[in-house]
């Protein structure tokens, strides 16, 4: 059940659904005694929220459920990743380290000040990283005993210009970038994802950002769990940085829905 003063949402789907959509970064929010541990002054934070921001991605997955024939599951943090990025390593594993993007974010997208150095994040790890990702544990725990299998579709988008944070911006961005896991993402997964987006000018693999979100519980050990990234350029569907929505948005619930009804059908 939800808590209703978590951090995140679980919206329940179809009870044989397999598929849980996560939304990690579409938030804004930031409450008031994180925000006092930030430095920038309110424009340019919101300037920062502009470009660091999946902004509408809750929006186009829950249109895609809407749309879908049998309805996912959606995982939906509802803080903005300036609180903590859940889908970060809470410790010395994050490459994202290296430019101040660990789970808790001491630098901006453009590598200037957000923390005072020497901020202590624990904890914000303690208050909401932890939580969430129990929460998404059992949010495919359940996917399994009811189902038998999980597959987390994980809906991201990106900026059409690299920003000065990215670690591997220098290689294509393509309309839709699908990011895989070695264990976890198969073949054909890929396969359908890259015919239900084909119509917005490409799909690419794992540039400019790879890999995808799987509790570490089952990281690596359990097949049953498979996971899928969506990292759709921003142009495809909105004004960059932080604009409003366009018609693109529609086009891509409609892919996202038809990527969800082909895999909840697939067992491979």
């Amino acid at each position: 059940m939800n808590n209703p003063s978590a951090s995140y949402r679980l919206l329940p789907g179809a009870p044989d659904s397999p598929v849980i959509l996560h939304v990690p970064h579409s938030s804004r929010v930031i409450p008031a005694d994180v925000r006092s541990g930030i430095v920038l002054e309110d424009a340019v934070l919101a300037r920062e929220l502009d470009h660091i921001t999946d902004s509408h991605t809750a929006r186009i997955a829950a249109a895609a459920a809407e749309r879908c024939a049998t309805a996912p599951w959606r995982f939906v943090n509802e803080l903005s990743r300036l609180v903590v990025d859940p889908e970060r390593f809470p410790d010395e594993r994050e490459e994202m380290l290296a430019v101040g993007m660990g789970a808790v974010y001491t630098r901006t997208t453009h590598r200037a000040e957000l923390r005072p150095a020497g901020y202590d994040g624990q904890p914000l790890v303690e208050r909401y990283f932890h939580p969430y990702a129990a929460a998404v544990t059992d949010a495919v725990a359940g996917r399994l005993d009811a189902v038998g299998r999980a597959l987390i579709i994980d809906v991201h988008s990106y900026p059409t210009e690299r920003l000065p944070y990215e670690l591997h911006g220098d290689g294509p961005r393509p309309p839709v970038c699908l990011g895989r896991d070695g264990f976890h993402t198969p073949a054909g997964l890929v396969a359908l994802a890259e015919k239900a987006f084909g119509g917005f000018g490409g799909t690419g693999v794992d540039s400019p950002f790879k890999g995808t979100y799987v509790p570490l519980k089952y990281y690596g050990s359990d097949p049953r769990v498979s996971a899928l990234m969506i990292e759709i350029r921003r142009d495809v569907y909105m004004t960059e940085p932080g604009g409003p929505p366009g018609p693109g948005l529609d086009a891509l619930a409609d892919a996202l829905a038809e990527l969800v009804d082909t895999a909840a059908r697939t067992t491979d």
